[in-house]
């Protein structure tokens, strides 16, 4: 047990915690949208109402919850030691100087996980925590679903009327856009997939996926805003 704790506490370990925890983090994000995007379509907010219910419900997303802030947890704070860790010993996750080829997003990394936390948590306060702890949200009924549910809908559609939310969503998906430009194709370079056959195709997939999922989240207010 000593040798794995010793293994996860170096700079190998830490740098591996990263990207297994980023990984599991970059699949999350797909079903995470797949989900919000729901907010685009024209019932009411039915269907995202009654998926919302579904996922705060159910027992098996419940323990996925759990794993998934564990994990966003494990990743923020790694991330932090090894910045830190990185800068006194002059390392590649905080180069002093201009570094050759090395973009800025890939040199402020700590500050995009940073920012991309501190989104996080205003985040889930505005929406989640007013689900999940607070009486705040109207119970709606739908044909064909037995009980009511919170209406999450216009929960959201009314906190992107205000622009400053908007603005604030948006520098938060811009953050996680830079991040995720580097961080897709450092993930599995870490885990030894480094081969100038294979990385100009990892780096390819990470470019769409990065894409894919940024303007996916940014069209989500910037439609609730210009409807209403």
């Amino acid at each position: 047990m000593k040798w794995l704790i010793r293994f996860l506490t170096s700079s190998i370990g830490q740098k591996l915690m990263m990207s297994l925890t980023g990984l599991f983090l970059i699949l999350f994000l797909i079903v995470h949208l797949v989900g919000n995007l729901q907010l685009l379509t024209n019932d009411g907010g039915q269907s995202f109402n009654i998926y919302s219910a579904f996922m705060s419900e159910n027992p098996f997303i419940l323990m996925i919850s759990l794993c998934l802030y564990t994990f966003i947890i494990l990743h923020s704070v790694q991330g932090i030691l090894l910045y830190f860790a990185n800068k006194k010993a002059k390392g590649s996750y905080a180069p002093k100087g201009n570094v050759a080829g090395a973009s800025w997003n890939s040199k402020n990394m700590a500050l995009l996980g940073v920012l991309i936390f501190a989104f996080l948590c205003l985040h889930m306060g505005d929406f989640w925590v007013k689900m999940r702890f607070t009486d705040q949200l109207a119970l709606v009924s739908y044909p064909g679903h037995e009980d009511p549910v919170q209406d999450m809908y216009t929960r959201v559609h009314v906190a992107f009327q205000e622009l400053w939310i908007v603005i604030v969503y948006l520098i938060g998906v811009v953050a996680l856009m830079l991040h995720l430009i580097h961080g897709f194709q450092s993930a599995f370079q870490t885990l030894g997939l480094n081969h100038k056959k294979y990385t100009p195709v990892i780096n390819g997939i990470g470019w769409i996926y990065t894409i894919a999922i940024s303007l996916g989240f940014a069209i989500i207010p910037l439609f609730h805003y210009f409807s209403h």
